[in-house]
């Protein structure tokens, strides 16, 4: 019995001394060399024809000229986000040329969907035609086909993606709900209808935050911005920063119109776009604080929203045209026990 109490205190021993001396060894020196590249994905929403795409072809084109490496993708059914960064030509989307070359029996290459100007590499997801599907299916299955063909391992400093504010379904929201990219900008402008779109995206990145995702918004992008302080006033109630003020300059306006890239460094709009390059690439995921619809209103003057209009109750009579006939009810009423 001696014996074993005796090699049990042993072995209790030796293991003391075993993590003592674990415990006294240096640890390994903190790495000092240069941190590896990671990509940053961003998606981009904002109300239909509030300049997304105008903003994203100018702002990718100015990072490539900045040495950046950058990848565009239009995620909108339209397929317009890359009409002005090629002049006004359409490509052909991920969607239509995977339904031709599975019809063909082929395979998509990268080539068949991905192309590039000015350093910038871009493609279009593309949607069903007008009632034929849902485009946010679309998306899903465009996205699908682009980890078929080697997203994950592609060497972008920055993958922009361009989304339609406003629509909600499952599709569109794809980025935030499944922590797709790492931030969100909205575009925005000086009116209630691209406030309201943007304060919906803030309200589902809310909304996923809460459930434990990590997407944040990084910030707005006011466009066309005539001054009258609305977009500025929204993104300081949400708690995020303004990233960029784009004017609305007749010259910008003009040149866009005819398919011309203003984000270039040499330009007249170069350091605006510069800096909003700078910002983008600096401004990390911030959780918004979504308002609520009159909290939104307020932002206005009620001359321009109708905000001192009075909710007036309807009556029967309102309803019935005047004519209200009392009728016996049908209820059953039991004497109290």
């Amino acid at each position: 019995m001696d014996a074993l109490t005796s090699a049990s205190e042993g072995g209790l021993l030796a293991l003391v001394e075993s993590v003592r001396a674990e415990a006294a060894m240096e640890p390994e020196p903190v790495a000092t060399g240069e941190a590896k590249k990671e990509t940053q994905i961003i998606a981009i929403y904002g109300k239909g024809g509030i300049g997304k795409s105008f903003t994203l072809a100018n702002l990718s084109h100015m990072m490539a000229a900045r040495g950046k490496r950058v990848l565009l993708i239009g995620c909108d059914p339209k397929s317009d986000t890359t009409s002005l960064l090629f002049g006004g030509r359409a490509c052909p989307t991920i969607i239509e040329t995977s339904a031709k070359k599975k019809a063909a029996g082929e395979d998509v290459r990268i080539g068949d969907v991905c192309f590039k100007r000015g350093g910038v590499f871009a493609m279009e997801l593309g949607g069903p035609e007008v009632g034929r599907g849902c485009g946010g299916r679309g998306i899903i299955h465009g996205f699908e086909l682009l980890e078929k063909l080697g997203f994950h391992d592609w060497g972008f400093d920055y993958v922009l993606l361009d989304f339609l504010g406003d629509v909600v379904c499952g599709g569109f929201g794809l980025p935030i709900a499944r922590d797709m990219c790492q931030k969100v900008i909205v575009v925005g402008s000086n009116d209630l209808q691209s406030l309201y779109v943007a304060n919906n995206v803030c309200s589902a990145v809310d909304y996923f935050r809460k459930l434990g995702g990590n997407v944040g918004v990084a910030g707005m992008v006011i466009n066309k911005d005539d001054g009258t302080g609305e977009a500025a006033a929204f993104a300081k109630a949400v708690g995020i920063p303004v990233l960029a003020a784009i004017p609305a300059d007749d010259d910008i306006r003009r040149k866009s119109a005819n398919y011309q890239i203003v984000g270039t460094p040499e330009g007249r709009w170069g350091p605006l776009f510069d800096e909003l390059a700078q910002n983008v690439a600096a401004s990390g995921p911030r959780r918004p604080a979504p308002l609520t619809q009159d909290e939104l209103l307020a932002l206005f003057s009620a001359e321009q929203t109708g905000g001192s209009v009075a909710l007036e109750p309807a009556t029967e009579a309102d309803m019935r045209g005047g004519r209200v006939v009392a009728k016996p009810s049908l209820e059953v009423v039991y004497d109290a026990v």
